[in-house]
C-alpha cells in the first residue's frame, strides 16, 4: 500500500505523493521550489543573427552612401517658376529655384549660371565671397549664393554643365560664364 503524506499547512492527507505536490502546487505556489527555465539558446542565437545582418545591412548603405558628393543641380527637372529675390545672396538658394534659374535666368531671356559656394566647411580666402558675388552684379544671368554642405568650395553650374573648383580663379569663372 502506497504511503500517505500529510500537508503541513492545511492538514490535509494524500493517498500518494503525486497528489500532494498537485495539492502544493495549486494551493501553496510560494512553497513549491520553482523551476528554472533553461536559457534559449535557439533563441539568442536567432536574435543575434537578425542583429548582425540588420548591422551589416545599415553599415553597407552608409559605406555606399558616404562617397556620393553634394553638389549644385545642372538640371531643370522639378524646378519651380520662382525667381530668387537678387542676383547675390547671402542664403541658400533653394535647389528648385536654382534649376529654374538654369533654365533662364528671371525667368525670362538665356539660361542662368549659378555660382555656389561653401564656406562653413572650407577654408575661404579673405575676400573670396566679395570677389564671386561681382559676377553677380557684373552679369545679369549670373547668380551667387551659399550652398551648405556641398562638397566643394566653389561651384560653377549652367544648364548641363558644372564646374567645381578649390580655389578661386577669375579668368577661369570668367570663360565658364561668357561660354555658356
Amino acid at each position: 500500500m502506497a504511503e500517505k503524506t500529510r500537508c503541513g499547512i492545511c492538514d490535509r492527507t494524500f493517498k500518494d505523493l503525486d497528489g500532494f505536490l498537485a495539492h502544493n502546487k495549486a494551493k501553496h505556489p510560494e512553497k513549491v521550489p520553482k523551476e528554472r527555465n533553461p536559457l534559449p539558446i535557439r533563441k539568442i542565437r536567432n536574435w543575434s543573427i537578425l542583429f548582425a545582418v540588420i548591422g551589416i545591412i545599415v553599415l553597407g548603405i552608409f559605406w555606399g552612401t558616404s562617397g556620393i558628393k553634394t553638389l549644385p543641380p545642372t538640371d531643370m527637372q522639378g524646378h519651380i517658376e520662382s525667381s530668387p529675390a537678387s542676383h547675390v545672396l547671402r542664403e541658400p538658394m533653394s535647389i528648385a529655384v536654382q534649376k529654374h534659374m538654369l533654365e533662364h535666368s528671371d525667368g525670362t531671356g538665356r539660361p542662368g549660371v549659378v555660382i555656389n559656394y561653401n564656406c562653413n566647411d572650407y577654408m575661404c580666402e579673405e575676400g573670396l565671397i566679395e570677389n564671386l558675388e561681382q559676377f553677380g552684379y557684373e552679369f545679369g544671368y549670373v547668380y551667387v549664393a551659399p550652398f551648405k554642405n556641398m562638397d566643394a568650395k566653389i561651384a560653377l553650374t549652367e544648364l548641363g554643365k558644372i564646374e567645381v573648383l578649390e580655389e578661386y580663379d577669375e579668368n577661369l569663372i570668367r570663360t565658364f560664364i561668357e561660354e555658356g
